[in-house]
């Protein structure tokens, strides 16, 4: 499976002709040129994970693409064809599969509300918590790493992946760092991996990995 990461928390998925796109949102490049893609996953309602902007471009080449994504969202994207997930819920969607983990956004402040939010395994390979630190129940081949955020500290970032028994790691959700803040972070999240006998990987928007 061929993963490419875009701005902030976007990351194209492609396995035998066909792709899967997951939070393509505001803070993304603008995902003009995408073929074949059998669904679309949205971890939660924000716009830097949800844009319609994004979802338009995407069904404009690809209209029957399956949009899941929790109930909030569902109720924003009232006028697209969704399908809702819940913690636990396996979908196969042939060559992907999408398997949902948790229920709620991490608190940003206790003045805002929490959202719903949904972590996602895809093809039981790479683990995507969205906007939270909620654990998979297994063992993971790639986790990719949210590493900056209103709502984490890195202390929190490094808990999370000092708990998560995986064999790769890769850092997303980090369209706000300048370079010395990739650096820094990138550093915590890597030595953690490598301490494990793991491998880290920083991708580039447009960059690839295949796992």
């Amino acid at each position: 499976m061929k993963i490419t990461k875009q701005g902030h928390a976007c990351l194209i998925f492609e396995q035998d002709g066909k792709t899967l796109v997951l939070d393509p949102g505001a803070y993304s490049e603008p995902q003009d040129n995408l073929h074949d893609v059998l669904a679309i996953v949205i971890t939660h309602a924000h716009d830097d994970h949800c844009f319609e902007a994004q979802l338009d471009r995407i069904l404009a080449k690809s209209p029957e693409a399956m949009i899941f994504c929790p109930p909030d969202v569902a109720e924003r994207l009232g006028n697209y064809k969704t399908t809702v997930i819940y913690h636990g819920d396996h979908y196969p969607v042939d060559p992907f599969t999408i398997e949902a983990f948790g229920d709620l956004h991490a608190e940003i402040h206790p003045s805002i509300p929490v959202i719903q939010n949904r972590g996602v395994l895809i093809n039981n390979l790479l683990y995507y918590p969205g906007d939270s630190f909620t654990l998979p129940d297994r063992p993971v081949e790639m986790l990719a790493v949210p590493t900056s955020a209103p709502w984490l500290k890195m202390a929190e970032v490094m808990d999370f992946v000092t708990e998560v028994d995986h064999n790769q790691s890769m850092p997303t959700h980090n369209a706000l760092l300048s370079e010395f803040g990739q650096n820094l972070n990138n550093g915590r999240v890597k030595a953690i991996t490598e301490s494990k006998g793991g491998k880290f990987t920083y991708l580039l928007p447009g960059e690839s990995i295949e796992i």
